[in-house]
């Protein structure tokens, strides 16, 4: 049998969760406290020496209520319960939150219960508090992630389900111990697999012990990681897990299903699982078209005079149009003519479209330079402008190819979900002219998930760093 651990077992040391809550009240107390006096040092003593300071007694009656009001915000946030799934940024950000809505209520319960106190005093103390607290917070998270990586604190979880699912599971937890989670053990459908072990893990037992297990082996929470063939189990391990004192998680075996910004919704109180969203939604939306609206009519102006002498080159080097107009695929599968300046000759598709090659006896001598420098992608700003494209995003391709692609490549419509763009992060890494098909649509589907203005700002940078002068780009 393996030793009890020195600090007498995770379980042991999960009946601490009232104390430990304490102590952050009480660090709590603290980074107010010193929140105050720097705020009220600031306020007499640096920005305005010669100012009227309030009483003492006026300043510890504001700090009091501060005292009394941001635990009890914080409380209703729940920022005083243990919630391990939360993030840092997410706990900052509710820091944030909680912060403004008590600072609310200390200005308006101070205007009622006695006089206005100092209100500049007020939003420096709100902008320390935010500061302080937050550091107090991280740091808990900070010590509290060592002690868990180091076995400490931990909440033990029994997987019913020893699948591939079930294993995701196993492996999603072992990937973040700094949460403070341990699969123990697992329980599966299939008896001959009792004994054996998933990603490191026993099996110890059958679905139909989950009852006698749990009476044995007491753990935290039980998580039901059931493929879609056994959902029939579900109903009577529900009814099993409904005698017993357990926190119980469900996860659905649609992963596989979830593309791009999928997850749980709510919809009127009824909860949804989203397998696939469209990712630029409201202002995120508003903010992408009023980015991209500056930017290409301020790039129109800047290259005007080059537009210029571009189009009098080609004009008087080869015979046919300045412009060469496609139809292309952009969002919602959408077709649209997308401009560039020709770079073939007139005749170059009498035979059929094809993908242009290494030494394309198709470009005209002109149109080689322009086709390696990039220069032919231009007039796009003005798709942009006009609302076809974006500046960035996957680049649109032809509809006689995209049907064949959407035959070979799973996945490849969702590119679709977003504008195209003059550049994307596909293009900036290289994968432009006669490469992978499959390498740009994992690339063009990282940005859609990942997408920021940061982003789109940084791909913009590294394409006017030499992003499109590419050996591949032909």
């Amino acid at each position: 049998m393996a030793p009890r651990p020195w600090y007498g077992g995770p379980r042991v040391f999960s009946r601490f969760q009232r104390f430990y809550n304490s102590v952050k009240l009480v660090a709590d107390w603290g980074a107010l406290t010193l929140a105050f006096a720097l705020a009220w040092y600031t306020r007499f003593m640096v920005v305005g020496p010669d100012a009227v300071v309030p009483s003492t007694q006026e300043s510890l009656e504001t700090l009091g209520l501060a005292l009394v009001i941001f635990p009890f915000v914080f409380r209703w946030s729940n920022l005083y319960t243990t919630n391990r799934g939360r993030s840092h940024i997410q706990e900052v950000f509710e820091i944030f939150k909680s912060t403004v809505l008590a600072t609310l209520i200390l200005v308006g319960v101070s205007y009622f219960v006695r006089e206005r106190y100092s209100r500049l005093t007020v939003g420096l103390f709100a902008a320390y508090a935010f500061v302080t607290l937050s550091l107090v917070r991280l740091t808990f998270r900070a010590l509290f992630n060592l002690l868990r990586r180091r076995g400490v604190n931990l909440k033990t979880i029994l997987v019913v389900g020893a699948g591939a699912l079930g294993a995701r599971v196993v492996e999603t937890i072992e990937q973040h111990r700094e949460l403070g989670f341990k699969v123990v053990g697992l329980l599966s459908r299939h008896v001959e697999k009792v004994g054996t072990s998933v990603r490191g893990v026993p099996v110890v037992g059958h679905f139909s012990g989950l009852a006698a297990h749990l009476a044995q082996h007491p753990v935290d929470q039980v998580i039901l990681a059931l493929p879609l063939e056994e959902q029939g189990q579900l109903r009577g391990l529900m009814e099993t897990l409904a005698l017993h004192t357990v926190d119980v998680k469900v996860v659905p075996d649609l992963f596989n299903y979830i593309t791009l910004r999928g997850g749980l919704e709510e919809f009127g109180g009824l909860p949804i699982i989203s397998l696939q969203g469209a990712p630029l939604e409201g202002w995120n939306r508003v903010l992408k078209r009023a980015f991209d609206l500056v930017l290409s009519a301020l790039a129109l102006l800047l290259v005007a005079p080059l537009l210029l002498l571009l189009a009098l080159a080609i004009k008087l080097t080869s015979r046919g149009p300045v412009f060469f107009a496609q139809e292309r695929m952009g969002i919602d599968g959408q077709l649209f003519k997308m401009y560039k300046f020709r770079s073939m000759r007139v005749d170059a598709e009498t035979s059929g479209a094809r993908f242009t090659t290494a030494d394309d006896p198709r470009r005209t001598l002109l149109g080689a330079f322009l086709r390696r420098s990039s220069l032919d992608e231009l007039p796009q700003f003005w798709n942009v402008l006009v609302g076809d494209m974006s500046l960035v995003g996957p680049r649109p391709e032809r509809p006689v190819f995209i049907e064949e692609f959407k035959k070979q490549i799973p996945r490849y419509h969702l590119r679709h979900m977003v504008k195209s763009g003059i550049t994307g992060w596909a293009q900036v890494n290289g994968l432009r002219g006669n490469t992978s098909i499959k390498d740009r649509i994992d690339f063009d589907l990282y940005y859609i998930e990942n997408w920021s203005l940061l982003f789109d700002l940084k791909i913009l940078l590294r394409t006017a760093l030499g992003g499109f002068l590419s050996k591949n780009a032909y």
